[in-house]
């Protein structure tokens, strides 16, 4: 087994091992779209769901550059994630230079941020579709088929594992447990913004400082934020344990 297939096989373990786990979806999807960056290089990747009412909200991104872009998405109701959800079909390698008649607001905005290309892949299983995973690559090239075939696989394992965990639940409890997920984000953002001012350290590094305490104690990562924003668990504290 090449090193490649030895680390698709211990980023699937993982996936498995999360969902299994105390599930916390916020995590979990944190951790897929961190390894679908690492599996195609240079890109950053976002996530979106689509809650109860029908709304796309972003769930994780592997890089906050794309926090800006994927949130104007939403807020335009426009681009590849949003097409991609609604349509139920993929769209990729597609050159961000040449789509400003589809998107026109998205487009220029992805260009600004200093991207050129986009892939969108669906969230789904049968006919229900729950999401997309957006990549966007500051480089022009284009993503060949094995490469684009394993992302998908890696949204396809997302999709069916956060159905799974869901079907367990009712209905009621389902949106409960999404509308957590995102109020667990926003908990995540404060929690990322007061160690990178008390830790003189960037965002993404006060994530990563966030989550390696979380999973050295065993605790969930929205519980370790709101510590964090309470007073209850010191900054220099996540780096001393």
């Amino acid at each position: 087994m090449t090193s490649r297939d030895e680390w698709l096989a211990r980023t699937f373990v993982d996936l498995a091992d999360t969902l299994v786990s105390d599930f916390d979806l916020v995590e979990f999807l944190s951790l897929l779209t961190e390894r679908c960056g690492l599996l195609l290089g240079d890109v950053d990747v976002g996530l979106m769901l689509v809650d109860a009412s029908g709304s796309a909200r972003l769930m994780a991104t592997s890089n906050e550059r794309m926090v800006v872009v994927e949130l104007f998405e939403i807020q335009a109701d426009e681009g590849p994630c949003i097409d991609t959800y609604r349509s139920g079909r993929p769209h990729v390698n597609l050159d961000l230079a040449e789509v400003d008649d589809r998107w026109p607001q998205v487009a220029p905005k992805a260009r600004t941020a200093g991207y050129r290309r986009t892939h969108a892949l669906p969230m789904r299983l049968r006919e229900r579709i729950i999401g997309a995973v957006n990549i966007l690559d500051p480089a022009d090239r284009e993503l060949d088929l094995a490469d684009l075939a394993i992302a998908q696989s890696m949204a396809d394992v997302a999709t069916i594992g956060i159905l799974q965990r869901w079907a367990i639940e009712q209905a009621t409890e389902l949106a409960q447990q999404l509308q957590t997920a995102l109020n667990s984000r926003v908990v995540i953002e404060q929690a990322k913004g007061i160690v990178a001012e008390k830790l003189h350290v960037s965002i993404p590094e006060a994530f990563e400082i966030l989550r390696s305490h979380a999973r050295n104690a065993s605790r969930r990562l929205s519980d370790v934020a709101q510590d964090v924003i309470a007073g209850r668990l010191p900054a220099t504290g996540l780096v001393h344990s």
